[in-house]
């Protein structure tokens, strides 16, 4: 896997421990389908694996003979650029024809005083607050004049995630520790930790000279953080398992924390997600509730947060070990307010974000809004990263119509989970206790252990949401390798989403190989694929298959005896991640994974979705990963994060490695990948 020396407490991807043992697709059902399935992997890492191909997705022929995806007037999804070598230097690679230069560095002022970045790591909490945040991850550009139905492609708001931080690089002289200290973390280092966490809005403008910069001064610069006061809206909202000493209604909550991927709203705002929020918490207790155990909240926590000098309740509420007489007199629900995606409105800066629980509440890598039509229920979709997990979809119970969507529309209706079938179909499973399918398997699980949880029931739908991972295994989900982005084909309507490795699977004491993730210590990865019944995106049931197994050369993807993609040295690649379709219908392909021969550095790679054909189009520097694409409206800045670099880049001058954007152009001004 990648190296993450920089922060000792990042294991990617053991970070996300493996908390799912509810066994749910027995190996020997797999066995016994295995010989009857259509697609199969080949190459050099051994032998023939096998998946489905999804019975009603349209028909794919070899790449000489298909033809480019057009709808109209959307551009042809061909790939006119030459691909890139394999890189190990400390330096963005694009292809020839293209240029690319870092912008908004970790440090950037963008708000407030705009306090200066420090090269010695000086910067307090109270500057942190003002400056772009640490460990760049989802972003998306919202066109400055949306909100009047425009879609400028000089100037808007770039919405970016704040994963996690390098504590070595963020102070002058590295983490004070708690054992060396007294037992005690000093406030304004925990203070500019919590800072470095969350969501950056930055206001930016290309100008004659096509330089992109910041808008200083602007009321839309923003800085989101893991202590800005959050409202909890939906089923959950109010629940008394989520009763803190701060908001003893349950209806309030401070921070977003793990921001990895995200979501633009057919609204125009933007969802965030909450993904390894677990290891921010500590609980000492003897035992703990369900909704703990079953996300890996441990007796410590990632960053000792809880043990600041100060003793505010806002690094307090981290321990959430039972101290006080009642829940609204400590913090032993605090963790039961994360898990969830949060909506933020750009274009307000003013507004509180709002944390929407009928999303489900598990580890978050991020969602995708399905295309609205008015008058028909909002869908979106969202993975559950961590191996053995879900794949979940929601469907708003209101309509949309586009002159009074809102945020409202996320608060009301199903989670589905869902269910990959040995023949290529699929089925969503509704996590609904008025669902009589659902309401007998959890009364069939009463009394029972699942997986490491002694069952005894839920309160009520607020309780179900809570527990989205245990509801989803009762439920009977197919467990995953590692689900994490996903992206809706503009032109096909197909849905895509990103398994990116489990090392664990069909290891002893694991659960073996479904027909959704067909590889035993699957270090390497695939996509998965699917068509809704009807290409309605509120179906209940899907056909699927596996659009592409990642792998050395010579990995094969073979489909009823023809190979459909066969990796070569232009597109070889290793646990992809991040995952966008642009405007005109051209997939993007992120990686987070070993960055050890042959693959070297992480990279994103283009694809066409209906010839399969797939080209290396970026290889970033030295230890990072790649992960968030968005581009302006007509798709000639492509805008890309790079996250945790190893060595001393963007600026070889300066002693502290920067999470940074990076433009990228072509230098005859045209469209990007084309």
């Amino acid at each position: 896997m990648a190296k993450h020396d920089l922060d000792p407490n990042y294991l990617d991807p053991n970070y996300e421990p493996v908390v799912n043992h509810s066994d749910n697709t027995p190996f020997h059902q797999v066995l016994a389908a295995r010989m009857q399935r259509r697609t199969v992997m080949k190459g050099s890492v051994g032998a023939a694996l096998a998946s489905v191909m999804g019975l009603g997705l349209a028909a794919c022929g070899s790449d000489d003979d298909a033809s480019p995806a057009t709808s109209g007037n959307v551009a042809t999804t061909d790939l006119g650029f030459k691909a890139v070598a394999t890189s190990s230097a400390n330096e963005v690679v694009v292809p020839e024809g293209y240029s690319s230069e870092a912008f908004l560095p970790w440090g950037t002022p963008i708000t407030g005083s705009y306090p200066a970045y420090r090269a010695d790591g000086t910067n307090t909490g109270a500057d942190q607050e003002q400056q772009v945040g640490m460990h760049h991850d989802g972003m998306h550009f919202f066109p400055i004049d949306q909100k009047a139905g425009g879609n400028s492609s000089t100037e808007g708001l770039l919405v970016m995630n704040h994963e996690y931080i390098n504590q070595g690089a963020l102070h002058a002289n590295g983490p004070t520790s708690a054992a060396d200290n007294g037992g005690f973390r000093p406030a304004d280092e925990v203070r500019k930790e919590v800072a470095a966490h969350g969501v950056s809005v930055v206001h930016i403008k290309r100008d004659s000279s096509g330089k992109w910069d910041v808008v200083f001064g602007s009321p839309f610069n923003r800085r989101i953080t893991g202590n800005t006061e959050m409202d909890i809206r939906g089923p959950v909202r109010g629940y008394s398992k989520l009763i803190t000493k701060y908001s003893p209604d349950a209806t309030e909550t401070r921070g977003t924390l793990n921001n990895c991927s995200m979501g633009p709203t057919p609204w125009g705002t933007y969802l965030t997600a909450e993904e390894n929020w677990h290891g921010y918490f500590a609980n000492g207790d003897v035992t703990q509730p369900r909704e703990q155990i079953r996300h890996g909240v441990g007796s410590s926590s990632r960053y000792d947060w809880e043990l600041a000098d100060s003793g505010d309740d806002q690094y307090v509420r981290f321990n959430v070990s039972t101290i006080g007489a009642t829940a609204a007199d400590d913090y032993r629900n605090e963790a039961n307010t994360y898990g969830y995606m949060v909506e933020i409105d750009p274009f307000t800066p003013e507004s509180k974000p709002q944390k929407r629980t009928a999303l489900g509440r598990f580890g978050h890598e991020g969602v995708i809004f399905a295309p609205v039509k008015e008058g028909q229920p909002v869908v979106c979709y969202s993975g559950d990263d961590s191996r053995f997990e879900y794949i979940y979809k929601f469907v708003s119970s209101k309509p949309y119509y586009a002159a009074t969507a809102g945020g409202y529309l996320l608060d009301e209706g199903t989670l589905y989970v869902a269910q990959f079938n040995d023949d290529g179909s699929g089925d969503w499973l509704p996590l609904d206790l008025e669902n009589a399918d659902f309401k007998a398997r959890v009364d069939a699980a009463l009394g029972t252990t699942v997986g490491d949880v002694a069952f005894s029931g839920f309160e009520n739908q607020a309780d179900v949401l809570l527990n989205s991972r245990l509801a989803a295994d009762i439920a009977g989900a197919t467990t995953m390798d590692r689900p994490e982005w996903g992206a809706v084909d503009p032109n096909s309507g197909q849905v895509y989403f990103t398994l990116t490795n489990n090392s664990n699977r069909g290891k002893p004491g694991f659960e073996g190989v479904n027909a959704a993730n067909p590889n035993e210590l699957n270090n390497t990865g695939h996509i998965i694929r699917w068509s809704e019944e009807g290409n309605d995106h509120s179906a209940t049931s899907f056909d699927w298959d596996i659009f592409v197994f990642a792998g050395e050369q010579g990995t094969e993807t073979v489909v009823d005896g023809e190979v459909i993609v066969s990796l070569t040295d232009d597109n070889i690649f290793n646990s992809p991640d991040g995952l966008w379709f642009d405007y005109n219908g051209r997939l993007w392909i992120q990686t987070d994974g070993s960055d050890a021969a042959p693959y070297q550095n992480n990279m994103m790679l283009a694809a066409n979705p209906e010839t399969r054909e797939i080209k290396r189009f970026f290889v970033g520097p030295q230890g990072c990963e790649v992960t968030g694409v968005v581009s302006t409206p007509d798709v000639k800045t492509l805008f890309v994060n790079i996250q945790h670099p190893d060595g001393n880049w963007p600026d070889a001058s300066d002693p502290r490695p920067r999470d940074a954007t990076v433009i990228v152009t072509r230098d005859d001004g045209g469209v990007i990948g084309a």
